[in-house]
């Protein structure tokens, strides 16, 4: 095992250091071991967006995905953090309308579309937002066909005390090995319980999900990893959208890394070939500091070949501008 204090990731002017970020990492195999550390391991976090792939796990599990033939667009939409872009929207439309549900049944609030061409053509046809725009609403969606594949009252799905989050938090403790009895538990911006966990249980999460060893998980739930998995491959837009950096990812390496952002500058990947997991934590919560760090630790792990590079740098290596188009600084790991 290699270790090392945080990984720094930097915004410089004028050829000088402006700003630093510090970014915790831990590299984990499916056993436990942590191969690489960067910072503190140990540090409590909550990986908010990033724990789709594991609140995804009963849709496949309970049966409900076949039950609703769901296609791998729609299983990686559960994955997703989205855009909501027409083809976001309208496959979450459809996919809730084959379930018997009207968009109003899910928990997530209503968001305008991130990128500004969706924004503004909304705003110019003078629609409002809804919640199926919302960047969680395959994961709602996911959530509510489980539901009621098994005969479960849809309303209220979003509370702990539900039986939808109830397995959603035992497939957490099942892949971190963590209990998550007296683990502090928040409220994600989709309105979702997010359990907050040791960096490095997390990425020996992502590894177990990664691997999807029959003999590690079972083989339900092994199927479920490799299927989400797969599903996120063969649909990659889905997982972000235009221009994000999950999609882009994902894309480049065909299945070789897969990564999922969350919130406050939190990252998972899944590397299936290795049988590693990474989660990383941007101790500030901020998003270029978390991208950034996901390429030094894909450079350090020797992933990082030319194809990759194009494909990353504008989202990991970008260079600042102001207003004119000047380039004035750039971001750089300073490690």
């Amino acid at each position: 095992m290699t270790s090392n204090g945080p990984i720094r990731i930097a915004a410089t002017r004028g050829g000088a250091v402006e700003s630093v970020h510090s970014v915790h990492a831990v590299v984990a195999g499916p056993n436990g071991d942590a191969t690489h550390v960067f910072g503190d391991p140990d540090r409590v976090v909550f990986p908010r967006s990033s724990l789709k792939a594991i609140q995804a796990l009963p849709l496949i599990e309970s049966g409900a995905a076949d039950h609703f033939v769901c296609s791998p667009a729609e299983l990686a939409l559960a994955c997703a953090s989205h855009e909501g872009e027409g083809f976001h929207t309208d496959t979450v439309t459809a996919w809730l309308d084959r379930i018997g549900l009207d968009p109003e049944a899910l928990a997530c609030g209503p968001q305008w579309p991130r990128r500004d061409v969706d924004y503004r053509e909304m705003v110019l046809a003078r629609q409002e937002p809804g919640r199926v725009h919302n960047n969680c609403s395959g994961k709602h969606t996911g959530m509510l066909a489980t539901a009621l594949h098994l005969g479960e009252a849809p309303a209220g799905y979003a509370s702990r005390a539900h039986n939808v989050q109830k397995r959603v938090f035992e497939a957490v403790e099942a892949l971190s090995g963590e209990s998550l009895d007296d683990a502090p538990v928040g409220i994600d911006g989709c309105s979702a319980p997010n359990p907050a966990l040791p960096i490095r249980s997390l990425a020996v999460a992502a590894a177990r999900f990664a691997e999807a060893s029959p003999e590690r998980l079972g083989h339900a739930r092994a199927d479920a990893c490799r299927r989400l998995l797969n599903a996120m491959v063969a649909a990659p837009e889905m997982v972000g959208g235009t221009d994000r950096f999950d999609t882009d990812l994902i894309r480049v390496y065909s299945g070789r890394v897969m990564s999922k952002t969350g919130a406050e500058g939190f990252y998972m990947l899944y590397l299936p070939e290795r049988r590693l997991g990474i989660a990383l934590k941007a101790e500030d919560g901020t998003p270029r500091a978390s991208t950034a760090a996901v390429w030094s630790v894909l450079e350090r792990l020797g992933l990082l070949d030319g194809q990759a590079e194009n494909a990353l740098r504008h989202h990991c290596r970008p260079e600042i501008r102001n207003c004119d188009g000047l380039v004035t600084g750039e971001i750089v790991d300073i490690s």
